[in-house]
């Protein structure tokens, strides 16, 4: 096999069709149950798989599932909402144009001061911005006006002290809205009670019960009835608890993911609040990815455009000016940067009305809560039929008089046995065949999901990742690449200006202006000042804070360090246009009025693209010097060496305008294209960003469990190059070559064909733009990867909305860019996305452990009372034990297995194939020696119990129920001692870590104090009786031998192959043939 042609080492094996986009993933006549990307699936695919789930209570499985029924009148609540806004809206304008064409324009009404030393009502000001009323805002004073009526200033806000914030809460209203109250627990407990075969169940005990009290009386005739309806309602219960306790969780997580942080100026210096603690008069600042947090007035804005259509419901990106200046909550800025003044918040604005109405979380399914509801439906209807089969055999032994009473006397004499004790057997013995079906059918299979998720999702939050789509969680346990950014992930963001090319020399940073010319320093200071988004404070003693990106940071820190004053250059000069910081053209410029008139306009941006624009220089005479081709060389060499020290550069460049090369009228100033050419450069600069302490650790981590990580940057392909070598993304300098390492734009220009083929080899992508993440993301799912991205800009989000798992960043991540995300990474480490690829892999293993647990108590139970039935004409394991055996096995069994946490373990397989089938061959070795041992030791116990134990002397009444009764014991504990065989299906040692999971050993003791207390205490209820300490220490032995049992059965070798390959690909030949004959 050639070079090319050489298959990645973590690709998938060939059968394992993860990539989204291929033409096998949404196949008509695939199963219903095979959705392997619930994040795109249709809505008709969702509708095919819940009817085609055999479902016994389907208002709790179908509870953390998209509600498809909700959804649609979400949208319909939505589309009302926005179709009223917009009626009123034009005919406000209509009204307000006709008045103007009178010469009458509408005024303002005079009203009273409400509490509070403010001179608006919150309604005036919300109708104002709702419906763009521009007259009104005139009325005000315009902007300077409505500050000064609001109590706030425009440059520094409001001065954010407690007593204010309190008083504008209490005058305006806070930036929150009400939201629908959870569900109670009296909800989840109705919930519960609708599960049909218990509603059978109780239906089957009431007529038990006035059967048993009308032959036998009240004292003895209520037990049989009274059992079964204190064990469903046990049941019930304890469902509704477990259910409860999830929602919580989930609804904690909610108003988590609903807390934004971001900035806004009080007393003239940034501060970063919550968005709920926004109040009426804060001014903002706002830029690219931001979303409006608050209606409000546009206070200045450089090239700010809005996308609309989260309230229009149309995808119209509208300018922003003085002309336009209202901004609608909930919106999120497209372009381009500026500042508000919030005039309304919370429920006062339209966004507010709107998630107040749909505020209900709707639920959503993840792919492995849908192939679990087709494991559970499959394994119900074998039980359903098992059940059915018991039912027909124990009726027909019954009512043909081969079954025998306690006494060993026939049961039914036909003509000669009472009706109503006819009708007595009958029910008993359908209770035991609907009590068959309650253990059948594995109702808390799927919603093992939900509780390790839920489980999982916390401790996320506690390893610093929050999860905005649950099936990201387990998705994640299957990625097989990660593209990671450079800057923030791999590396600390802590940037610093470490070295400087001025004047065609090097200069220390650390110097002040004094070693620089003045020009130089002069025209430097009014760049670094005024071509950027971020700001300095300057604090009564002294101190200065300044904030903004990091890259922002480290330039305005080393103009602050040249002698620069922020303010005074900010007001000696006015910026008349500006083109904001491109992406894709990777600089951004401004266009500066001086107080002479002259116009100078600023460039900054990628070294070599901005160097690329620059015709000359200023050297240290003060002279501007061409850029000849040696010198152009020359500055090429000191951006090459400085990123060979894995350092960012940037070049600051200037260009001197006339005025009257710059248009007059504002229409044409606002489209007016900033010249860049024939630039004069001032500095190049190199922005120190160490790498993250942990990150190589996390990469090899990344390596050794079959995950390639790829940095994908829109640095110069040199700096990436020096980083990823430190990270361990590239292992030695051979392999940081091409096609290891590549730039975006040589990627961009390949053919489809030729990216697949490049795709596969590259570890690092330099100067690449957010559409050559979208294609390397296209090209590596369509290889058949399973792909994580993380990005953090606004035009990152088609990258993190094509990926598997969309990964954006809590701290510098833009709210467009979470939007689109799967799971937000709070603090922005490149660690915590290797510690949620654990989590993800942990759902998985965790759900594999709850399913080995439950198909071995499934197998068992089903088996037993089948042959027992079938040949003795009885169950040893009546409906109450069963219920309790449910108990264990569903809810208690979920607890104990579906919340532990993530080993080492997991981090040295490899990534889980999302076609991977769910029961291994390993977990079928394990649960087939474990089902095959208790079911021939149980029915041993069940057709020679007597004479083993030496009980053919006993009465037989007496000596049935004391088997029947070891029989049930021995049961339980079995499944207590195999509920440790579980925890580790591929390990020796099942105990490993059991100590640290405090919720399993307390689950585990809870199981074991209330079977003692069952068989002690309870025996009315289950029908047993006391067992001595010779019959206990019996049970416990048969228990107790699962252990050594488990570890000679991991001696057994399994096929890799899975065995439910063999029958798929007979399902394949038989389509194929079918086809072939059609």
């Amino acid at each position: 096999m050639s070079e090319e042609e050489k298959p990645s080492p973590y690709r998938r094996h060939d059968n394992d069709l993860e990539a989204g986009i291929n033409e096998f993933e949404e196949e008509e006549d695939s199963g219903p149950f095979d959705i392997l990307r619930t994040k795109s699936a249709s809505v008709d695919r969702l509708k095919r798989w819940r009817q085609a789930a055999l479902v016994l209570n389907a208002s709790r499985r179908f509870r953390y599932t998209l509600d498809l029924k909700k959804e649609e009148e979400k949208k319909q609540v939505i589309t009302k909402i926005r179709t009223h806004a917009q009626v009123i809206r034009a005919a406000y304008l209509f009204q307000a144009a006709g008045k103007q064409e009178l010469g009458t324009a509408p005024k303002l009404p005079v009203t009273t001061v409400p509490s509070g030393d403010h001179g608006s009502k919150p309604e005036q000001l919300a109708s104002m911005t709702r419906n763009h009323d521009f007259s009104a805002l005139q009325n005000y004073g315009g902007v300077n006006g409505l500050a000064d009526t609001l109590k706030t200033s425009l440059d520094k806000g409001i001065n954010g002290n407690e007593a204010d914030i309190l008083e504008r809460k209490d005058v305006y209203g806070s930036n929150t809205y009400p939201r629908k109250k959870g569900r109670s627990f009296w909800r989840f407990l109705l919930d519960a009670c609708r599960d049909t075969t218990l509603i059978i169940l109780m239906v089957a005990a009431a007529a038990s019960l006035v059967l048993g009290i009308k032959t036998e009386g009240l004292s003895e005739g209520w037990y049989d009835g009274g059992s079964i309806a204190l064990a469903v309602v046990i049941v019930v219960v304890v469902t509704a608890l477990s259910d409860y306790k999830q929602s919580l969780q989930f609804q904690n997580l909610n108003e988590e993911k609903q807390n934004i942080h971001l900035e806004v100026t009080r007393g003239g210096r940034r501060v970063e609040i919550s968005i709920f603690d926004i109040v009426v008069g804060d001014v903002l600042p706002l830029k690219i990815g931001d979303q409006v947090p608050a209606d409000g007035v546009l206070i200045s804005g450089q090239s700010l455009a809005i996308d609309e259509s989260s309230m229009t419901g149309e995808s119209k990106i509208v300018q922003k000016d003085h002309k336009a200046p209202f901004l609608m909550s909930g919106c999120k800025v497209a372009d381009g940067y500026g500042t508000m003044l919030v005039t309304s918040v919370g429920i006062n604005t339209e966004w507010g009305l709107l998630m107040a109405s749909i505020s209900e979380d709707n639920g959503e399914e993840t792919p492995l809560q849908v192939r679990l509801n087709g494991v559970a439906t499959f394994i119900g209807i074998v039980g359903l039929m098992v059940a059915v089969s018991v039912l027909v055999v124990l009726l027909a032994r019954y009512f043909t008089g081969h079954s025998e009473d306690e006494e060993g006397n026939q049961e039914y004499f036909p003509g000669k046995t009472k009706a109503s004790d006819a009708i007595d057997g009958a029910i008993k013995i359908f209770t035991v065949a609907v009590t068959i079906v309650v253990v059948a059918v594995p109702e808390g299979l799927p919603l093992a999901v939900t509780l390790t998720l839920a489980y999982s999702m916390r401790k996320m939050m506690a390893d610093k990742a929050l999860v905005r789509r649950l099936s990201a969680c387990e998705t994640m346990g299957s990625a097989t690449t990660i593209c990671s950014d450079k800057t923030g992930t791999l590396t600390l963001n802590l940037m610093t200006v470490v070295d400087a090319y001025i004047c065609g020399k090097k200069f220390d940073p650390s110097e002040n202006q004094s070693v620089l010319p003045p020009k130089v320093a002069s025209l430097l200071i009014e760049g670094i000042a005024q071509n950027t988004t971020g700001s300095v404070f300057k604090s009564e003693d002294g101190e200065v804070e300044v904030s903004g990106s990091p890259t922002e940071k480290a330039i305005l820190q080393w103009g602050v360090n040249l002698g620069m004053a922020f303010d005074d250059v900010r007001s000696g000069s006015s910026i008349i246009h500006a083109f904001p910081f491109n992406s894709e053209k990777k600089r951004g410029g401004v266009a500066v009025q001086l107080t002479d008139s002259n116009v100078h306009l600023h460039w900054k941006g990628a070294a070599e693209i901005v160097l690329a624009c620059c015709s000359s220089y200023i050297n240290v005479d003060e002279g501007l010097v061409p850029i000849e081709e040696d010198q152009r060389m020359l500055f090429k060499k000191a951006i090459e060496d400085m990123a060979a020290g894995s350092l960012r550069c940037v070049a600051l460049a200037y260009k001197k305008c006339g005025r009257d090369t710059v248009p007059d009228n504002e229409e044409e100033l606002a489209h007016w294209q900033l010249p860049e050419d024939d630039l004069v450069l001032l500095a190049i600069v190199g922005l120190k960003d160490p790498c993250r302490p942990s990150v190589k650790v996390a990469v090899q981590l990344c390596i050794d469990a079959g995950v390639k990580v790829r940095m994908v940057t829109g640095d110069n392909l040199q700096t990436a190059r020096a980083i990823a070598l430190e990270c361990g993304i590239l292992q030695s300098d051979e392999d940081a070559t091409v096609p290891n390492i590549i730039e975006g734009k040589t990627f961009r220009e390949y053919s489809e064909a030729d990216r697949l083929i490049a795709a596969e080899k590259i570890s690092v992508m330099g100067r690449s733009s957010p559409n050559d993440k979208l294609l390397l993301v296209q090209a590596l799912r369509k290889n058949g990867h399973v792909v994580a991205v993380t990005g953090d800009g606004t035009n990152d989000a088609p990258a993190l909305h094509e990926a598997d798992i969309g990964l954006a960043m809590g701290i510098q991540g833009t709210e467009v860019a979470k939007e689109s995300s799967d799971i937000i990474i709070l603090d922005d480490n490149f660690a915590s996305v290797v510690k949620v690829v654990r989590w993800g892999r942990s759902v998985y293993a965790n759900i594999q452990k709850f399913i080995q647990f439950q198909l071995t108590v499934n197998v068992a139970a089903l088996v037993i009372n089948v042959v027992a039935a079938v040949s003795d004409g009885d169950v040893p394991l009546n409906a109450v034990q069963l219920l309790w055996v449910n108990l264990i096995m569903d809810t208690l069994g979920a607890l104990a297995l579906a919340t532990e946490p993530p080993t080492d373990h997991l981090m040295k397989r490899s990534p889980v194939g999302r076609r991977e089938p769910l029961i291994t061959n390993i977990m079928w070795r394990n649960l087939l020696v474990q089902a095959f041992y208790q079911v021939c030791v149980l029915l041993v116990l069940n057709f020679h119990g007597k004479s083993i134990l030496n009980l053919e002397h006993e009465k037989k009444e007496h000596a049935e129920k004391v088997k029947n009764t070891l029989i049930f014991n021995a049961f339980v504990l079995s499944q207590i001692f195999n509920e440790f065989n579980a925890r580790k299906p591929d390990e020796m040692n099942v105990f490993k870590g059991v100590t640290k999971n405090r919720l399993f050993m307390g689950i585990v003791g809870i199981t074991l104090v209330l079977q003692v207390i069952i068989i002690m205490f309870l025996g009315k209820f289950t029908t047993t009786v006391r067992l001595s300490w010779k019959l206990w220490l019996v049970s416990i032995i048969i228990g107790f031998i699962s252990w050594p049992l488990a570890a000679i059965g991991k001696l057994i070798p399994v096929p890799d192959k899975p065995l439910s390959s063999f029958f798929t690909r007979k399902l394949l030949r038989r389509r194929t043939s079918r086809g072939s004959a059609g």
